[in-house]
């Protein structure tokens, strides 16, 4: 059966949820699913907005039969070809034989790539940075947008209702259950945690990217009335909020004074040690913690928290000579992502060769950019003691101080 919602005039909303996927790009956890987001215009022409996921394809099927009411597709606009957007595009162009294609220089590459042997004899129509095409009343205006976070990307905006098709840009994890629009749900309570997390996590490592396109759409912006992206909410407000939210991920600019503090433990101690450090911080004042084991936490997550905190305090043993293994899968993580501007503390154990702590100032001081890492360090041979007492006082102090700038 057909499930669509309208966004605006001759606007629909014709995309599915996938709750039954445990990881997404088969590497990140969506506890909560997410959606996969298609739009399709009716006009003198008709055109969809973007394919879907193969898992989803039948019901984005359904949705356009019903709306098209016997009518012919006429277009099909393609912004993005990970294929989580792009698998029914053959079957799309099994089903209307007429209908033309509008991508990507790139994105037609890759299709050609993907093996969808089904679009040839179809009209592909190449969109570059300012192209415009008019479907009826309806005019859309594109932007080239590459590696945000693929280097096809395109964006495009309906100059006649102000609506935008972001790509992957604005999007988030989370299924949508029925409230399509940001003014629906609770965002900042309910959807904040998703949204970062899959903007870090996918698009983090393109900051400058990100950078790039949000000034070069300024312009368009006084004129947006709507952000469809494809995956998570349709905005039709507050877009200065997530205006907000991405131009600080892409500057690698912090959202909140506050400490992650992310630990491993073999057997308990390194553990034992930054729970002291965390109740001493709260004692100073400093409650804006949260605290993981890294060993049991997907590092999504980790990720995502240091992109919203000021100050991380890494505590590892040392293992086999070096930084322990799921310490250093995090830190490697940081690295690819592009994470820079954080003040960090290091807790380092190790029972007869402490190296962690070295190893870890060595790399946060010469392979990730633009990060402070303070003087004071607690080490533990085995099992915190009383010197480690005094160490984590000293630590703490200057945690407080440098929160407090």
């Amino acid at each position: 059966m057909h499930n669509v919602r309208k966004i605006t005039d001759d606007l629909y909303w014709i995309g599915a949820n996938d709750r039954r996927l445990a990881l997404f790009e088969n590497v990140h956890p969506i506890p909560e699913g997410v959606s996969y987001n298609s739009y399709i215009l009716l006009d003198e022409k008709t055109v969809v907005f973007d394919a879907v996921d193969w898992s989803v394809a039948r019901q984005q099927i359904e949705n356009i039969e019903y709306l098209l009411q016997g009518r012919d597709l006429d277009y099909l606009v393609v912004h993005h070809m990970e294929p989580d957007h792009c698998s029914s595009i053959e079957e799309l162009a099994i089903r209307y034989p007429k209908m033309k294609i509008i991508s990507s220089e790139k994105g037609f590459m890759f299709m050609r790539q993907f093996g969808y042997k089904s679009i040839n004899g179809h009209e592909l129509i190449e969109a570059k940075e300012g192209d415009t095409f008019t479907f009826g009343k309806h005019t859309i205006a594109f932007l080239e947008a590459p590696m945000v976070h693929w280097p096809e990307v395109l964006v495009s905006l309906d100059v006649t209702n102000g609506v935008l098709f972001s790509a992957d840009a604005f999007g988030s994890f989370k299924s949508l259950d029925g409230r399509i629009f940001n003014d629906e749900v609770n965002w900042d309570k309910d959807w904040l945690d998703e949204g970062r997390r899959y903007l870090t996590n996918i698009v983090g490592k393109y900051g400058p990217h990100i950078q790039y396109l949000l000034k070069k759409a300024t312009p368009y912006l006084p004129q947006v009335k709507f952000i469809c992206p494809l995956h998570g909410v349709v905005w039709r407000s507050d877009f200065g909020y997530i205006l907000d939210k991405y131009d600080k991920w892409s500057r690698y600019e912090p959202e909140e004074k506050g400490v992650l503090i992310a630990y491993a433990s073999m057997y308990g101690n390194t553990e034992n040690a930054v729970e002291v450090l965390a109740s001493k911080l709260v004692e100073k004042g400093i409650t804006n913690i949260k605290m993981f084991d890294v060993s049991n936490t997907h590092v999504s997550y980790l990720i995502s928290n240091l992109f919203k905190y000021s100050h991380l305090v890494i505590a590892s043993p040392t293992y086999n000579l070096g930084i322990y293994p799921v310490i250093h899968n995090f830190v490697m993580d940081m690295k690819a992502l592009n994470l820079q501007n954080r003040t960090v503390a290091i807790v380092e154990n190790g029972s007869w060769a402490r190296k962690s702590g070295d190893l870890l100032q060595e790399f946060f001081e010469t392979e990730i950019k633009n990060m402070t890492v303070l003087n004071e360090r607690i080490g533990i041979t085995g099992a915190p003691n009383n010197v480690n007492l005094d160490e984590t006082d000293a630590l703490v102090e200057v945690l407080v101080e440098s929160l407090n700038k």
